[in-house]
């Protein structure tokens, strides 16, 4: 609701409105201008010049976006962890996973390093992953910074691993992108096959979760280049990640025995 330009614009008065405003969103929805201004010792005149900053006509406008925001931000349900888990086994039961993780352990079994790509929660898990296979005798390493220089002419006879739940993510794109300009093969692990970085994989691994995401108030209060992870946390399961990567691992162990 508010952006960085907004409350970089407003004068003390106003910053001191906002900052009530912010920690009495409730009771300011439903209050009249006249009570707003006893409440934060300010003019109406101070409210009026405040919500125009704010792009809106008047206070009754406010209020209404106030409202709106209150209604989007409302908390959101989420699943028990067994739900999700349960579902997750389910599918794998009756599709052909293994065979995907068989092939994705061939191609790191043939190669000398293994690159971890990931951002946010899958960049905890290609931490993970890293770690995981250079357990078992793979050397790996891992790229969790969206904005990480990739210089693939070093890192030839390796294969990337890519996480990204949406399969959209833009730095992981352009991660790819680079890395198949080098003719560096790329397994992709994300929740659906259909996304992009699936589709421009040399093996892709989906696991099929409900994605569960929930509007935080930080995005409401921001402007950030990309708002979308500001908004929204993303709470998706990463337990089929662990389950793959693992699986993936062990098969390895076992080609180089």
């Amino acid at each position: 609701m508010f952006t960085a330009e907004m409350i970089a614009s407003l004068n003390e008065l106003e910053t001191s409105l906002y900052n009530y405003i912010c920690k009495n969103e409730d009771k300011v929805a439903y209050m009249r201008i006249r009570e707003l201004a006893d409440e934060t010792h300010v003019s109406t005149s101070t409210i009026l010049r405040f919500c125009r900053k704010l792009n809106c006509e008047g206070f009754s406008e406010f209020k209404t976006k106030i409202k709106l925001h209150l209604e989007e931000t409302k908390k959101t349900n989420i699943k028990n962890i067994e739900h999700s888990v349960l579902e997750f086994f389910e599918r794998i039961s009756q599709g052909n996973i293994e065979e995907n993780i068989k092939k994705a352990a061939r191609l790191v079994s043939e190669s000398n390093n293994v690159i971890f790509i990931g951002i946010g929660s899958s960049g905890i898990m290609a931490e993970y992953g890293a770690r995981y296979f250079s357990s078992v005798g793979k050397f790996s390493m891992y790229i969790k910074d969206p904005y990480f220089p990739i210089h693939a002419k070093f890192l030839s006879n390796s294969v990337a691993i890519a996480l990204s739940v949406s399969g959209e993510t833009p730095p992981i794109i352009t991660h790819i992108n680079q890395l198949k300009e080098q003719e560096i093969k790329v397994i992709s692990i994300t929740n659906s096959k259909y996304s992009t970085i699936s589709k421009i994989s040399d093996t892709n691994i989906p696991y099929y979760v409900t994605e569960e995401r929930f509007e935080t108030s930080i995005g409401n209060n921001l402007n950030h280049v990309n708002e979308n992870e500001l908004k929204y946390s993303d709470i998706t399961t990463q337990v089929p990640v662990v389950y793959i990567l693992e699986s993936i691992a062990r098969e390895i162990y076992k080609l180089n025995i």
